[in-house]
């Protein structure tokens, strides 16, 4: 399979690095925003063609799929865009930053029968899947799901700490994970939600502390906590607080109440979980299935935020 990756930047190289381990998987083209910065990382990978416009991309027939891994404001259209293209594509979280614009992805993913999948990671995590595991067969029961999602950007910096030409966002990124982790491993939909914000940035533009509540129908709850003010321990840290049982997981380690770490190095193929996120997407590809955090699967979701950003507003 025939791979084109856009962006460049730290999550695209997480993205490259978990491909690599993935059996009969090509990337051929790079797209970067920078060509002089984006080469070198074609040269690490060995990937031959290199750009700076998607479309670029697109026209080259032998590619089979595209990863989008740009900045927000850019998923929806081109997510759609490689689409229309006939490729399919998974798109970094958040699949948009409206719903409206979710919404116009999942109808033409319908139209076109591709395998469209957003980076829902939490789904993904062996962390998260162990927990999962656990509810399926009966054994734990998820009470409340605390939240901690705290990291220090009081300007436009990325995961590595490098520089980002565009904006995150608390609601429309980081709280998308939460929201969606929620309804998936509880089953059921967020039928309460109440969210506050503090003070918008002067320059940045954006709320760089955030307050969410959500309850599901049979009466589960989810505090989430977010900050961009936050200067360390960096990260997001999720409280399990079970019937039986508590667990605290951060990206793909887990611990229990006691803070004694479980072994979650059986529950899948790899430990990583970009590259289990990847996996995901190739085999949904080959075996011609839905994958797991599908567009349409996603939805929800977005829904919940655009609630809560018309809340907020008010």
């Amino acid at each position: 399979m025939k791979i084109a990756l856009a962006g460049a930047g730290a999550f695209g190289i997480k993205h490259l690095e978990g491909l690599a381990n993935i059996k009969d998987v090509e990337v051929v083209s790079l797209c970067g925003r920078v060509l002089e910065t984006t080469k070198p990382v074609a040269d690490r990978f060995g990937i031959k063609h290199v750009t700076t416009k998607l479309e670029d991309c697109l026209a080259i027939k032998e590619v089979d799929a595209v990863i989008l891994c740009t900045p927000t404001q850019m998923h929806a259209v081109q997510s759609m865009a490689c689409m229309k293209a006939g490729k399919h594509v998974q798109v970094e979280i958040p699949l948009a930053d409206s719903y409206v614009d979710a919404q116009a992805v999942v109808k033409m993913q319908k139209e076109t029968g591709l395998t469209a999948m957003v980076g829902h990671t939490r789904r993904f995590n062996p962390s998260h899947q162990w927990v999962r595991n656990r509810i399926a067969k009966g054994e734990i029961s998820i009470q409340h799901l605390d939240v901690q999602t705290f990291f220090f950007r009081r300007t436009n910096i990325n995961a590595a700490g490098g520089p980002r030409s565009w904006t995150d966002h608390l609601l429309w990124h980081h709280a998308a994970h939460t929201i969606d982790l929620f309804q998936y491993q509880t089953g059921e939909d967020v039928v309460t939600a109440n969210a506050v914000q503090g003070p918008i940035h002067p320059t940045l533009g954006i709320a760089m502390d955030m307050s969410i509540q959500l309850k599901t129908t049979s009466g589960k709850l989810c505090s989430l906590t977010l900050s961009f003010n936050n200067d360390g321990p960096l990260g997001t840290f999720f409280r399990y607080i079970c019937d039986k049982g508590t667990y605290i997981a951060s990206y793909d380690d887990l611990y229990d109440g006691k803070q004694q770490k479980i072994d979650v190095s059986k529950v899948a193929v790899s430990m990583n979980g970009i590259e289990l996120q990847d996996r995901e997407f190739i085999a949904a590809i080959r075996e011609k299935r839905e994958p797991n955090s599908s567009v349409a699967k996603v939805l929800p979701c977005y829904k919940v935020m655009h609630e809560l950003e018309q809340q907020m507003s008010q």
